[in-house]
């Protein structure tokens, strides 16, 4: 059964005694987002009112080289820049050279949607004379516009803290909708990897992601997965794709291995591109936790979310087509890497519960 949550409500919280940014002379602006994929993803409403604050403003995003493909796909981004920390800017030596980058570029300000005083450091060493974010990780002092950071504020699902934190320095907020906007050549690289792969036959598609970093205490079973995929396969004749990262190839390979159908397994052989390219040509995605359960409601994909250990008032796909499953039993969300007891959040979401609601979602399909 769905577990009804209020975290599709925007939450009207105001944030007293923060200083506003100023709105004129802004042209360059440099926002550095999140580290991981989902974080990325629901960073995007805050940029959404960054643009429409500052319209004529150039706006930068530093981003982590792996999550680079979601602001690609962004409208609201006219420059990416990559930062490669365990790469070329590894270390003392790598962050000073990207910080001597961005002081090149002569942004006007930066915006820190991650919390990390790394992130204030760099912003500070580049020169940049207007620097806003959450007063969080003891890098108050290097910003120039500090956002208390209360327990009201952690208790927002990330968009909205993310979002809250950009309308306290004075931006108007554009909504916290998601829709990323794949163009013309993500529908040609589909097209090429499902010839590659056999699936150019117009059947149903279903994206599976059966992974998620942070511990398998975030994975529903493989076994259980396998089952709904076979159910879809028997009673639409759906192709089923396994998606996921290289770090993901281990579960996808223990779904593949307990279904009686083949399932096609791309885990660990796409790209984020590529991934997102097969993604937008789904039917259906079911998913535990992770970011690209994020991406995939971003697209606007029906979307099967299973939570266990994480906790969906604060982390669940907000796309209108989205379902989460979730126990809430008293011991989740704990949010441990392994589950100390008897993993009862995700034994009590039963095969017939995710494929309910796949059925339900692929019946609207058609």
């Amino acid at each position: 059964m769905e577990n009804p949550l209020s975290h599709n409500r925007p939450i009207n919280l105001k944030v007293r005694g923060a200083k506003k940014l100023p709105l004129q002379n802004m042209e360059r602006i440099l926002i550095r987002a999140t580290n991981w994929i989902g974080d990325v993803v629901m960073n995007l409403p805050a940029i959404a009112a960054v643009r429409k604050t500052f319209p004529g403003a150039r706006i930068s995003v530093l981003t982590r080289p792996w999550a680079a493909g979601i602001f690609h796909i962004c409208n609201d981004i006219d420059e990416v820049i990559l930062l490669d920390s365990s790469g070329i800017h590894a270390g003392i030596t790598g962050k000073l050279k990207i910080a001597r980058e961005l002081r090149h570029k002569r942004f006007d300000m930066a915006i820190l949607l991650q919390n990390a005083i790394e992130a204030a450091i760099i912003a500070w060493l580049a020169g940049i004379p207007i620097r806003a974010g959450y007063n969080s990780d003891g890098r108050g002092l290097l910003l120039t516009h500090s956002v208390k950071r209360t327990k009201a504020i952690r208790r927002m699902h990330q968009i909205d803290y993310y979002l809250e934190m950009v309308k306290s320095l004075g931006c108007q907020s554009a909504g916290r909708e998601i829709h990323l906007r794949p163009e013309k050549d993500y529908h040609l690289l589909s097209e090429r990897l499902l010839n590659e792969y056999g699936m150019g036959n117009n059947l149903p598609l279903v994206g599976v992601a059966p992974g998620a970093t942070y511990g398998p205490a975030k994975r529903w079973f493989p076994e259980r997965f396998a089952a709904v995929a076979d159910r879809l396969i028997d009673d639409f004749s759906a192709d089923v794709i396994l998606f996921g990262s290289p770090g993901d190839r281990e579960s996808a390979d223990a779904v593949a291995d307990r279904a009686r159908h083949t399932l096609i397994n791309l885990a660990g052989k796409t790209g984020l591109e590529e991934a997102i390219s097969l993604i937008v040509r789904c039917d259906l995605f079911i998913s535990n936790d992770s970011g690209l359960m994020h991406v995939a409601s971003a697209l606007g994909i029906p979307t099967i979310a299973i939570f266990g250990s994480t906790n969906p008032v604060a982390t669940s796909p907000v796309g209108a087509n989205s379902v989460v499953l979730y126990r809430a039993v008293p011991c989740s969300p704990c949010l441990k890497e392994i589950c100390p007891t008897d993993f009862r959040c995700m034994e009590l979401i039963g095969i017939n519960d995710v494929y309910e609601a796949a059925r339900k979602a692929m019946s609207r399909q058609q």
